[in-house]
């Protein structure tokens, strides 16, 4: 595994432990339907790269595509500022890029993926050229392989998606670095945010709105894959549950009001 930050995915290992069959790694329908290769757990520990931020990793695992989309469907109701062709659509954390071909269904401005592990990116990026000439995606798609830290926001409507890929310490820093470059751009950048752990770093600013919180039901087939891939884990480290808890917010500036009321709660 590649400890220094100069050295490109070709230097990197080809898979990491969790990806292979021997490790218990078991195909989602999803990748099966599609013919990409998105499935498999990785624990944090094993998506070290030499960077500062290794210990703040969580794991690589894949959105449900039933959540997916039941979150779009819940966020388009939220009354986004912007039609949906000018958003950008942000994966940080993307992995191998299932939510990048699950988005760029949509008519995206533009589906971008920032991951920071290159064996993964290098994944992700087979998987949007096997989407492309399937002629599956709608909206331009890309990789990046960086920290999400030294990503920067385009101009324009942003929605990013968050699958709980960090801990509270990037996510805070992430947070304060968009708040000093929006300035007063009200509604610009919306959040998605599935497996909330670190929800407590939003609750605690005045500047993102929350829109919804709440539980969001896996279809019953991915209840029944993600259960079957999960047990199948070596020591069983994680576990599947019918629903994943959720969140999406909205940047409403530096003056933003907390004083409202839930749009959509369960």
């Amino acid at each position: 595994m590649s400890k220094s930050l100069n050295r490109g995915p070709e230097n990197a290992p080809r898979l990491l432990p969790g990806l292979a069959v021997k490790d218990g790694m078991i195909r989602h329908p999803f990748d099966i339907e599609f013919g990409v290769g998105t499935s498999g757990l990785v624990a944090g520990r094993h998506l070290n790269v030499g960077h500062a931020n290794d210990r703040h990793a969580t794991a690589y695992y894949a959105v449900a595509p039933s959540i997916f989309q039941s979150l779009l469907v819940r966020w388009r109701r939220c009354g986004p500022s912007h039609t949906l062709d000018q958003y950008t659509f942000i994966d940080l954390g993307a992995g191998m890029g299932r939510a990048l071909l699950l988005a760029a269904r949509y008519r995206f401005r533009a589906v971008i993926g920032v991951e920071f592990h290159p064996t993964l990116a290098r994944i992700a990026r087979r998987n949007l050229a096997l989407w492309r000439a399937a002629d599956r995606a709608r909206s331009p798609m890309k990789i990046l392989c960086t920290d999400a830290e030294n990503y920067q926001l385009p101009a324009g409507p942003c929605l990013i998606f968050l699958f709980n890929p960090f801990g509270a310490p990037v996510l805070r820093r992430l947070l304060k670095a968009w708040s000093q470059s929006l300035g007063r751009c009200e509604g610009l950048v919306d959040i998605i945010y599935v497996n909330n752990e670190q929800e407590h770093v939003f609750e605690s600013r005045k500047d993102f709105k929350r829109l919804f919180s709440g539980r969001v039901k896996r279809s019953q087939q991915d209840t029944i894959a993600d259960r079957n891939i999960l047990a199948s884990q070596p020591g069983a480290e994680y576990a599947a549950s019918p629903w994943e808890d959720c969140s999406i917010y909205r940047w409403v500036g530096k003056t933003g009001n907390r004083d409202w009321e839930l749009k959509d709660k369960e």
